[in-house]
């Protein structure tokens, strides 16, 4: 005599987020962008549906960070060709250009963070809406 086990229960939607906890994610997204986009993308994956901040606020970081991403492998292209023109003279100087765009992301995205912290959307200076 086989003894029938129940199914397993279908996943529960996770809960939503208090208004705590959507600020607080929502800043991080922002913070996140110190070190690239995938804070941003992880916690607009994981929290979007969970809180309405939450997802506005990692969208606008996402939008921002990927902005930045952009522009550093264009930067890198660019001193690449004309270091090979000047041959290695353009080292010198090309290397302000990468280092000037990550203060510039850094310092954004203290601003994002401290704004998002308190409650207030941030909407970034530059940024392309990849990610409506």
């Amino acid at each position: 005599m086989t003894e029938s086990t129940p199914p397993p229960a279908a996943p529960q939607p996770a809960q939503p987020l208090s208004e705590t906890e959507d600020r607080q994610w929502a800043s991080f997204a922002h913070l996140g962008g110190i070190l690239g986009f995938l804070p941003a993308l992880i916690i607009w994956l994981v929290f979007k549906d969970r809180g309405s901040f939450t997802n506005q606020e990692s969208k606008e970081a996402l939008n921002f960070q990927i902005t930045v991403a952009i522009a550093q492998v264009v930067i890198f292209i660019l001193n690449a060709i004309l270091g090979a023109v000047t041959f290695g003279l353009w080292a010198l100087i090309g290397w302000i250009f990468p280092l000037a765009v990550w203060v510039f992301a850094v310092i954004f995205s203290i601003m994002g963070f401290t704004k998002a912290k308190d409650g207030t959307a941030y909407r970034y200076a530059v940024s392309i809406r990849f990610i409506k």
